[in-house]
């Protein structure tokens, strides 16, 4: 019987998802909805110092606002004893081994292997003390750091979802560390643990964890465990093909609908599509990236994250949008002014503007103020309609010669205060006439 689909998403709750996490959590999240299967949001927040509430809160709020729901919640803090059971049985099969090197010690080991021309892997000195230097170094006050034994010689293989074949050699890897001095776990162990008793099917991250990947196959063995299904995704670069690490500090998911003002959709319709040799289209909703994921579609080229690709769909994607999915953003914006100007704008903050043309006030943009106060004198008589645009232009081209863009563009600026816009004809019938005839008079209205 074909397991059922399992995926996690693991942030840790030390600070803002960034595009990167996000990448992350909605190629398992696609894949999991087109299997049918369940979703858990892990909060990886065994760093006690770092982890808050606040940014737990704020994972949650994020995947919400992008549509990415999940099936169960878990936290790793809840989870300590569990992972001292398993510390324990690690330690009883010979297989989690205690180590007294400071950092500089072994800084120092690395550095006079690489000088020699050697892989700077662990040398398994821990594994040669003998009880009285252990006890030597405990009298100092050292405390053991804990690292898992690899059975070696081995070569670790699986077959990519996205990669394709891959090996890894554990002889050129060093015994992974578990535990710190402090007693805390480093990100392996939990992480395998919870994956074990969750019953994690498959395992989606970036290329960056693909020798972690194979180092845990040997944890996941040690524990009497399946090894999940592994995908590894190309990382992401700037549009230049610089790294992004110091950027994606900054291009957190909140600052881009908090302060950028993006639509969900446009940076789901990136990033879902972002490596794949599909078309990266403005998608409406999650259902057509459901429908079409596919993991032979991703390739193994980095793959290249550019913010205007966002600003581009953020307007693709508003031009598209119907008044009832945003009515309750706009405030007194109604269905009629909406999709006049839903064509012109890039974000929804954008219809503040236009909505000032209409509701006021507004200053006039006049460089002409002979020409605008004699196109006043023409207006015609309410009420307004499709037609009043076009005849009343008509009759300022007769009455002052001006035609073309000499005749439109000052009428333009003077009526909205800018030099592009919605079509005139439409909007104008919106306005009050009296603002109309205030504006190209030069008034504030």
């Amino acid at each position: 019987m074909t397991k059922a689909v399992k995926v996690r998403f693991a942030p840790s709750p030390t600070g803002l998802l960034h595009v990167g996490n996000i990448r992350t959590a909605l190629v398992n999240w696609l894949f999991c909805r087109q299997m049918g299967g369940s979703f858990l949001l892990r909060l990886d927040d065994t760093d006690v110092v770092r982890s808050t509430q606040a940014f737990a809160e704020a994972i949650e709020r994020d995947l919400t606002w992008l549509g990415l729901d999940w099936d169960a919640t878990a936290r790793q803090s809840d989870r300590i004893e569990r992972y001292n059971q398993v510390v324990e049985k690690l330690k009883t099969g010979g297989r989690l081994y205690p180590c007294y090197e400071t950092g500089l010690e072994l800084d120092l080991k690395r550095k006079i292997q690489l000088g020699q021309g050697k892989p700077p892997v662990y040398d398994r000195a821990g594994l040669k003390l003998t009880d009285a230097e252990v006890a030597a170094y405990e009298k100092q006050g050292r405390k053991a750091h804990w690292r898992f034994k690899l059975n070696l010689p081995a070569r670790v293989e699986w077959n990519d979802l996205v990669k394709g074949p891959l090996s890894f050699d554990l002889a050129a890897l060093s015994d992974p560390i578990l535990i710190r001095e402090n007693g805390s776990f480093l990100y392996t162990l939990p992480s395998v643990v919870d994956d074990i008793d969750f019953g994690i099917s498959h395992i989606m991250r970036g290329e960056d964890h693909a020798a972690n990947s194979a180092v845990q196959t040997q944890l996941f063995e040690a524990l009497g465990a399946a090894v999940p299904h592994f995908a590894h995704f190309s990382l992401l670069t700037g549009a230049g093909g610089e790294g992004l690490s110091k950027r994606l500090g900054t291009a957190s998911i909140q600052s881009y609908r908090d302060e950028g003002g993006l639509e969900a959709m446009s940076i789901n319709s990136l990033l879902a599509r972002l490596g794949s040799s599909e078309a990266i289209e403005p998608m409406m909703s999650l259902k057509p990236l459901i429908s079409g994921f596919d993991f032979a579609k991703y390739s193994r080229s980095t793959a290249k994250f550019d913010p205007k690709d966002l600003e581009t769909l953020n307007a693709k994607i508003l031009h598209q949008t119907d008044f009832s999915v945003v009515a309750d953003r706009l405030g007194d914006v109604d269905e009629i002014l909406w999709n006049i100007c839903r064509g012109n704008i890039n974000k929804l903050s954008d219809m503040k503007a236009l909505k000032a043309i209409v509701k006021g006030p507004l200053v006039p943009l006049i460089e002409d103020q002979a020409f605008t106060a004699q196109a006043a004198d023409l207006l015609p008589v309410a009420p307004w309609g499709e037609t009043t645009w076009k005849s009343w232009t008509g009759s300022v081209r007769e009455a002052t010669g001006a035609k073309g863009r000499s005749l439109f563009m000052p009428l333009r600026q003077a009526i909205t205060g800018m030099d592009h816009g919605p079509e005139m004809g439409l909007l104008l019938p919106l306005i009050n006439p009296e603002i109309v005839r205030a504006r190209l008079q030069g008034k504030t209205a």
